[in-house]
């Protein structure tokens, strides 16, 4: 397989061998690559043998001494070097599936790649990954892996996953273990198929591939009222909630398994209990699945404020959050007043997916308008940046945040989620270019 390559950094060995846009790679000491993968195992040498195809047709092919960890400064068409693999299977909880019609074509794309895993933290099921591709990753030494698990039970892990597949993944987990290679789980739990005693067998199983197995979250399943003509899923109630987390907590004492199996904030948040202190979730590996979010944000929150001077003007300005942490927001908000900073926080019911869905992330700028317009007091309104598409400025409705500030009257700033020591230092610049204007 050969790869195009689109751009040569400047300065970097690729550009001093005379490699061109428009060659293309062929192979690396003799291997051919396939992706990514095999790039950065092949090239992660001091001395290396690379050919190439110019754009003629002709292969030159060249001898590299380098830094096992120099780049060579090739860039090729995809940032994974192929296609991103899709989704094969047909949860009856995906999300992606109870979005409603007539919205832009990425928000109805599901990947389930298992290098999207590694390189950015994705979670994947593995069902699309066939015996000879799973050897691949044993012998590529990949980890760690971001594995959605749902049940180790493989009766219940196909019922819930609908994939003719998705029965070995607790043969597949045994093997990465006895590979020594490393994983996160996730369970989107389902209290009625993979609750109870299904759950407390998951989190067994799973802790007994410890230390491969490094975490596990429990997070409840997301309904939003586009279900029509799928699987009759009944929404996580209160008692739910608190009956998971109460088996989470009684796991963990029974095996001693403190650090290992956690639920997210959402699931607190659900639950009606107050979130657990910042010290219970260790080193944060699930924050990609909200479990520690808001005590992570709150940390940072209040160690970048011990650097600070109250501002010289008084600035108020609004917040849009989802109705689930409002509440907390609230009240980390109070500990800005001493710097001469008020934000009133307004809590957005989800209509567009519905009531039930109470996240930040799946706030749309409809739900925005409908609720605030001219409800606003602040000069200025902020939200999590998770609103908006990565990257981007749209919002999961389609419409922009320059449309929605200026139908709002006020500028809008998206703000970290994730990181409260830079969620104060955009804000104080916020406030101080606020008070110059």
């Amino acid at each position: 397989m050969k790869h195009l390559i689109t751009k040569v950094d400047s300065g970097t060995i690729a550009d001093e061998l005379g490699v061109k846009q428009g060659w293309k790679l062929v192979s690396v000491n003799g291997q051919l690559i396939r992706d990514v993968i095999d790039y950065e195992l092949f090239t992660n040498e001091e001395r290396i043998t690379v050919c190439f195809e110019t754009d003629s047709g002709d292969l030159e092919e060249f001898i590299v001494e380098k830094e096992v960890w120099e780049p060579l400064g090739l860039n090729f068409e995809s940032g994974l070097m192929s296609p991103v693999r899709q989704c094969t299977n047909h949860c009856v909880f995906c999300f992606i599936d109870q979005m409603p019609r007539g919205h832009r074509n990425t928000l109805y794309f599901k990947d389930d790649d298992w290098r999207l895993s590694l390189i950015m933290g994705n979670y994947v099921t593995l069902t699309n990954v066939s015996d000879t591709e799973f050897r691949r990753i044993i012998d590529r030494r990949v980890s760690p892996l971001y594995i959605s698990v749902h049940a180790t039970d493989g009766a219940i892990r196909k019922t819930m996953m609908r994939s003719k597949n998705a029965d070995k993944i607790f043969e597949r987990l045994t093997m990465l273990h006895e590979n020594g290679l490393k994983f996160h789980a996730q369970i989107v739990l389902c209290p009625e198929l993979n609750g109870g005693e299904v759950l407390k067998k998951s989190l067994s199983d799973l802790w007994s591939l410890s230390p491969s197995a490094q975490s596990v979250a429990v997070v409840p399943v997301g309904l939003t009222k586009h279900r029509e003509g799928l699987y009759p899923l009944k929404p996580m109630t209160a008692e739910d909630a608190r009956y998971a987390i109460a088996l989470v907590d009684r796991f963990t004492e029974e095996n001693d398994a403190k650090g290992f199996a956690f639920c997210s904030d959402e699931m607190y948040l659900r639950a009606g209990m107050p979130l657990p202190d910042y010290e219970y979730y260790g080193a944060f590996d699930q924050i990609e699945n909200g479990v520690g979010l808001f005590r992570l944000f709150e940390s940072g929150v209040e160690y970048a404020l011990e650097e600070r001077e109250p501002l010289k003007e008084h600035i108020t300005m609004d917040s849009v959050c989802g109705v689930a942490i409002s509440g907390y927001m609230s009240e980390l908000f109070k500990k800005l007043e001493p710097y001469n900073i008020t934000i009133n926080v307004h809590a957005i019911r989800n209509d567009f997916f519905g009531e039930s869905v109470t996240v930040s992330g799946l706030v749309t700028a409809g739900d925005i308008i409908k609720q605030q317009l001219g409800q606003l007091t602040g000069s200025a309104l902020i939200m999590t940046s998770s609103m908006l598409r990565e990257m981007d400025n749209i919002f999961l409705d389609g419409m922009r945040l320059p449309e929605l500030s200026e139908t709002m009257g006020r500028p809008i700033y998206p703000m970290p989620s994730d990181d409260g020591e830079a969620f104060i230092e955009k804000l104080f610049e916020i406030c101080e270019r606020l008070i110059k204007e």
